[in-house]
């Protein structure tokens, strides 16, 4: 561990001396690049110096207790050492969890698919209010939100709504979300105050850049039609909607919000991209599902993750067994504390696992 933490040191320094250099500050591409590689490796580098400096402060203070001196002093010596040797552990246990290998989509920025599944007109209500869960989690991260398409039905509630998150480390934080959701409560449509169990889906998806997916005119076909929306909202005599279909592979994307056909199209293309991208990258992780199954999931969006008891005031992930008693918190977008567990149970397994 350590003879790679000193490669990962010497990297950063050098990288630090490359920023200087005035060839690269006059690059954008390699100033960037290497902006973005120290950044990237900032993290193991400040822990790791602070470890080196705790060892040596540790052998110092061990060099000392060998030494003459009163009760007093010796006692304060020993004291140092228990603090120092606490620190040390803790140091070594950041550095293994940072040195982890990294998802190469954790700093993309997503795409996100919500859609009312089981349980009709309220299964449509609750996909609306996990988008607002997640709009209002994008505000405290600093994020921005772009809506692209949206289908409601006759009481706002959202058949499908597809939305992009942009932010650094987006993915890293929304790949825990994609699958069911399931929620129990009286529905507004209930007259008789009985509780329902409803589900929503959700697909987090990296957001695939040209690089990683080139789409050729040739493989796609362009449909033009009037958009349309629930109680006449949202719509338009013109053929501003838009929807392309891959034909290679049969996966098609529809963009009716923006109120022009190019931007539609635009948009139409970076969810076909994306849902491209997660398909091929959902193959290469199924040749090893046998070996390699995770706690948190496969973010396949019908294997149920969570529940949302409203009566219970009660949320609960199944996969790691995490329960908290704050859903109106929760609902209102403070889910922080659960990315969290699902980070830490991930690294943990990565740990257990040895990778």
């Amino acid at each position: 561990m350590l003879d790679r933490l000193q490669s990962l040191a010497d990297r950063y320094e050098k990288l630090s001396e490359l920023l200087c250099d005035p060839d690269v500050a006059n690059d954008s591409k390699k100033l960037r690049d290497y902006s973005k590689e120290q950044s990237d490796l900032q993290p193991a580098y400040e822990a790791y110096v602070e470890y080196k400096n705790v060892i040596e402060e540790l052998e110092a203070a061990k060099t000392m207790l060998g030494e003459k001196m009163d009760d007093e002093m010796r006692e304060m010596v020993k004291m140092e050492i228990e603090e120092l040797t606490q620190r040390e552990q803790e140091l070594a246990e950041r550095i293994r969890i940072l040195l982890l290998p990294k998802d190469p989509n954790d700093d993309k920025n997503v795409i996100i698919e919500i859609r009312g599944a089981a349980g009709g007109d309220e299964a449509a209500l609750f996909a609306s209010d996990l988008y607002r869960m997640y709009t209002r989690y994008a505000d405290t991260q600093g994020w921005k939100v772009e809506l692209m398409d949206v289908n409601t039905n006759d009481l706002g509630g959202f058949k499908e709504v597809i939305f992009m998150i942009n932010g650094r480390g987006a993915y890293s934080k929304m790949k825990f979300e994609s699958g069911a959701h399931r929620v129990q409560r009286i529905p507004t449509t209930e007259s008789g105050g009985r509780i329902h169990t409803s589900t929503s889906t959700v697909a987090v998806m990296p957001e695939a850049e040209e690089v990683d997916i080139e789409i050729h005119d040739k493989d796609i076909r362009v449909d033009t039609f009037c958009s349309s929306g629930a109680g006449g909202q949202s719509v338009n005599t013109t053929k501003s909607a838009v929807r392309v279909t891959h034909i290679p592979t049969g996966i098609v994307a529809t963009c009716q919000d923006g109120k022009s056909q190019n931007s539609n199209k635009e948009k139409a293309l970076q969810v076909l991209r994306a849902r491209i991208f997660d398909m091929m990258r959902q193959e290469e992780e199924a040749k090893y599902a046998g070996e390699r199954k995770s706690k948190v999931g496969t973010g396949d969006r019908s294997e149920r993750i969570r529940t949302y008891n409203f009566p219970q005031s009660r949320v609960t992930d199944h996969r790691i067994g995490l329960t908290v008693h704050k859903l109106d918190q929760v609902m209102n977008g403070e889910i922080e504390e659960i990315v969290s567990a699902l980070t830490l149970a991930e690294q943990a397994e990565a740990m257990e696992k040895g990778v």
